[in-house]
């Protein structure tokens, strides 16, 4: 008799299993649970937004480069590209002076300058792809959701959360996955990856902290 084979975890479920935690604990930050319950205002979402727009330009200057890398190429799609949404939001939210009037958390400068410098490498592409996409996929639509309600906005201001090029996002998150699991990572480059995720959500997390600190 042969010993059945046991078919390793795929890269997208070690990265949601490995960070679980990290996961749990950015969405229970004071910032994010006060926000959705309507106990701020439109002013804190703003600077949320601004803060943004700094790690989505790092992220999507990295996608530039994942690319031109022939096993990253894959992952990379116009449709989610975020830039060009969140500067019509602040326009909207801050008006035509917006550059002049955001500013940008210390956390954040960390978290985009990680993104800088990690950015060109696959691993680490795709564990911060991954934790910044598919979270706009799922629990993004619940924060539009509730700035809505509690807040409101109508579809002005909240363009980052607007994927018309992606009308069903399961699929799609399905496609996304499939596309990380067929990146083949070696063991060394997964366990980078997974450790790149953590820490993508961790900076995450500071970054709400900051915000917490600013709006209470």
């Amino acid at each position: 008799m042969t010993a059945t084979s046991v078919a390793a975890p795929t890269l997208s479920t070690r990265l949601r299993e490995g960070t679980r935690a990290e996961h749990r604990a950015a969405e229970s930050q004071g910032f994010v649970e006060q926000l959705l319950s309507g106990r701020l205002d439109v002013a804190a979402y703003a600077d949320l937004a601004a803060q943004q727009l700094e790690v989505y330009r790092a992220l999507e200057e990295a996608s530039a480069l994942a690319r031109r890398d022939p096993r990253g190429a894959g992952l990379v799609f116009d449709e989610l590209e975020r830039v060009p949404s969140i500067e019509r939001d602040l326009a909207h939210l801050y008006g035509a002076g917006w550059r002049d009037e955001v500013r940008i958390l210390p956390a954040t400068r960390l978290y985009a300058a990680r993104l800088r410098d990690v950015g060109a490498r696959l691993p680490e592409y795709a564990a911060h792809a991954y934790t910044r996409y598919l979270g706009d996929l799922s629990g993004g639509q619940v924060v539009k959701r509730m700035m809505q309600r509690h807040y409101g906005m109508g579809a002005e201001g909240l363009a980052f959360y607007d994927f018309p090029e992606i009308p069903r996002a399961k699929p799609f998150k399905d496609l996304y996955r499939e596309r990380l699991d067929a990146l083949e990572l070696d063991a060394a480059e997964t366990a980078r990856a997974v450790a790149e995720a953590q820490e993508a959500f961790r900076l995450n997390r500071a970054m709400f902290v900051a915000l917490g600190a600013a709006h209470h």
